[in-house]
């Protein structure tokens, strides 16, 4: 009971996070007329301070002192900070300007890329049907460059973006709060800084804007915290399948707000340029589903198999447990002709050598 609990708990956790992010598009507009740059500067320091609290109510600070030992991390930390940057900045503007359904596109291909990142940088090998689905997802792009009359560089820059700064943060291996903490404390002080010399130039809408403006710039810090806490909470509680799939939650309502909310256009050609990637998108949620529920079989099978031989070899006679054969050896010949015994443990790693194999050779 406790388990279905925490699943049904973390379900609605990611539900929470990429709902919110769904919804995000509403909150930029309200920020006007403030810039996307101003935005963006407020959103960096707000952010620090959102989750400086954070993590004074849950004590981890434990990860501050192996990273700033660690040279490699903080100079990764720093280009996921620079590309997140672009980003964050791209996506408010982009907002802020109309192009709402286009930001949505650069999420829904953004799995995409992160594939052809994969076999690009890090030498990933695809399945088939991913294949098709990346040719899928180029074949739309092309649909859409022709419907535009341009390449939907938002849409291109927001999902290479955002598959980089996966890329980057894989290599980083910190926690969510930690890992933004460290970003926001990189950006902390050009951020500030922009904001000071904004002020004294005149040009700043904190206090220009009344009140009610400068709580909202500073509730840009609430915005980006509160749904990566949720979506850390989700993390830890159900599968990675499921959060696969609730990825898409985002996009899906940002598409759905710039068409009925914010009434963009939507042509012939790009209707089917989406429909493209939402082919491309099926295909390679059909194709994780079913790796993992044959990954899971294997697994089951497996391990039936190690108990069975694990039980049989436990019920066997001393001799043979000994690793020789009674009736017809007397124990002291050289151990170079007795056989090798087989624990529990090498059978294990001999089965799973042989699924590897297979699946090589079946990813091949």
């Amino acid at each position: 009971m406790q388990g279905k609990n925490e699943q049904r708990a973390g379900l609605l956790y990611g539900i929470g996070a990429y709902g919110m992010w769904g919804v995000v598009p509403l909150f930029w507009p309200l920020l006007k007329p403030s810039g996307a740059i101003e935005i963006l500067a407020h959103r960096m320091v707000w952010s620090l301070g959102v989750v400086g609290v954070a993590l004074l109510v849950v004590g981890r600070w434990a990860w501050l002192g192996e990273l700033i030992r660690n040279p490699r991390k903080l100079g990764l930390i720093a280009l996921a900070a620079g590309v997140i940057t672009v980003n964050w900045g791209l996506y408010i503007w982009a907002v802020n300007n109309g192009q709402v359904v286009e930001a949505s596109l650069g999420y829904f291909i953004n799995p995409l890329v992160t594939i052809a990142m994969g076999v690009l940088l890090l030498g990933e090998r695809l399945r088939p049907v991913q294949w098709v689905a990346v040719a899928t997802g180029f074949l739309a792009v092309l649909v859409l460059a022709i419907g535009y009359g341009r390449p939907p560089w938002i849409s291109l820059a927001l999902a290479f973006s955002f598959a980089a700064y996966g890329l980057v943060k894989k290599k980083v291996n910190m926690g969510g709060l930690e890992s933004l903490a460290a970003e926001t404390a990189v950006l902390f002080l050009p951020a500030l800084g922009f904001l000071l010399w904004l002020g004294a130039s005149g040009g700043a809408t904190f206090t220009a804007g009344g009140a009610d403006h400068g709580v909202l710039l500073a509730a840009t810090g609430v915005v980006t915290a509160v749904p990566l806490v949720c979506f850390g909470a989700a993390a830890i509680r159900v599968p990675l399948s499921t959060l696969g799939l609730l990825q898409y939650l985002a996009p899906v309502f940002q598409f759905a707000l710039g068409i009925v909310y914010f009434h963009e256009e939507m042509p012939p050609e790009r209707w089917a340029g989406f429909a493209l990637v939402w082919l491309a998108l099926s295909l390679l949620t059909w194709d994780a589903l079913r790796t993992a529920r044959r990954n899971r079989a294997e697994a089951v099978r497996l391990a039936r198999t190690v108990a069975a031989q694990t039980g049989t070899r436990a019920g066997a006679p001393a001799g043979a447990q000994a690793g020789t054969h009674p009736g017809t050896h007397s124990g002291t010949e050289p151990a170079a002709a007795v056989p090798e015994a087989r624990t529990p443990g090498s059978e294990i790693a001999a089965a799973r050598a042989s699924y590897d194999a297979r699946a090589t050779e079946k990813d091949g």
